[in-house]
């Protein structure tokens, strides 16, 4: 690990002495990447730079002790010795967690999809709730909300819903949602009173840059069409909406949110390469999760990994086992706690596996 330190100061001096030199402003290109990584590298050498200066300050108190002493004065460096060595397991321990690897689209905004899976119009109506869940989250956290498509019911459920959420380190919060989500609860139009269990599948993708993603653009084919739905707000008669089919894969995009095609054409390209970009990184994503035995998961939108249970007022995550008695409160986006202990667990098994560089 210190060797690693050692080379991470090095090139962290490197690029503090690149961009001190005012002809690198010049290069906008390389001057932004050299910027990202020295910001990625900044937490990690103040860590290291403060656990050596207590390694330092403990080698000291080791010498001291080691000398003829008045009474009093070592049983003084006898207690800063043991608190310095606490300090120091636990600097080593927050370096563990900087050193591991990161994960590049931490920092990136997320496309969300939402659709409704087994249950009919019960299913249509939660994939709505969920979506006034994210949007809340969202609110909280001082994310911009910005709708792509939605195929609405009568009943003011949704089929799909696609959005994108637009704030800091968005995708690092939600990275974990994705797979389908469990509801189960008496459906108003139940006269029995009895629980229906239905499922909504989310996807969370992060909004992918051009340089990550190259499209041919003979591979896509566009075409206009009239917006659809059940109506209200979201829906004009003219043909602004876009249907973009990507042949080689056979995605296929439909936006219809915005007025403008030209805005509609622009938010379809942005879904199409998230997904491409998705697939492109599912087979890392399965060499990961073979090389881990436990993990909070891997995105798969099969997995199933959580239920909101309405009679019982609680929500459970399945991949950490928790449970929340606070269902009202989750699904009016007080989610934090539940995202956090994910995060929490994700770390801890990237630890256990050794993932440290």
């Amino acid at each position: 690990m210190i060797e690693k330190l050692e080379e991470a100061e090095k090139r962290f001096e490197e690029i503090n002495a690149l961009l001190a030199d005012p002809a690198s402003v010049q290069d906008q290109e390389n001057y932004k990447k050299q910027m990202k990584e020295q910001k990625k590298l900044t937490p990690i050498i103040e860590k290291y730079r403060e656990y050596r200066a207590c390694a330092s300050l403990l080698e000291e108190t080791k010498e001291m002790l080691g000398e003829k002493q008045d009474p009093d004065f070592k049983a003084m460096l006898e207690e800063e010795y043991v608190a310095g060595k606490d300090k120091l397991a636990s600097l080593e321990e927050e370096l563990k967690i900087l050193l591991l690897p990161r994960d590049e689209n931490d920092d990136k905004n997320v496309i969300v999809e939402i659709r409704g899976g087994a249950g009919g119009d019960e299913a249509a109506l939660f994939a709505a709730r969920l979506y006034r869940m994210y949007t809340m989250y969202a609110e909280k956290m001082k994310w911009k909300t910005e709708l792509m498509n939605v195929n609405e019911t009568g009943l003011g459920g949704m089929k799909e819903v696609s959005f994108m959420l637009i704030g800091d380190a968005a995708y690092s919060k939600l990275k974990f949602e994705s797979g389908v989500h469990r509801v189960q609860r008496v459906p108003e139009t139940e006269a029995s009173g009895r629980i229906h269990t239905s499922t909504v599948t989310v996807a969370v993708l992060p909004e992918v840059e051009d340089v990550e993603i190259e499209i041919n653009p003979a591979d896509i084919k566009v075409e206009s069409i009239k917006s659809s739905g059940a109506g209200g707000q979201h829906v004009n008669k003219t043909e602004s909406a876009v249907r973009m089919t990507h042949k080689p894969s056979g995605i296929v995009i439909e936006c219809q949110e915005e007025r403008s095609q030209f805005k509609n054409r622009d938010k379809a390209m942005k879904m199409l390469k998230a997904k491409l970009f998705e697939i492109k990184q599912t087979e890392q994503n399965e060499r990961i999760a073979k090389e881990r035995k436990t993990q909070v998961g891997t995105g798969d939108r099969s997995e199933r990994i959580r239920t909101y249970n309405f009679p019982q007022g609680r929500v459970t995550d399945h991949r950490i086992g928790m449970t929340l008695y606070s269902l009202e409160n989750f699904l009016d986006g007080d989610m934090q706690e539940m995202i956090d202990s994910l995060i929490a667990f994700d770390t801890a098994e990237k630890l256990k596996s050794g993932e440290v560089g």
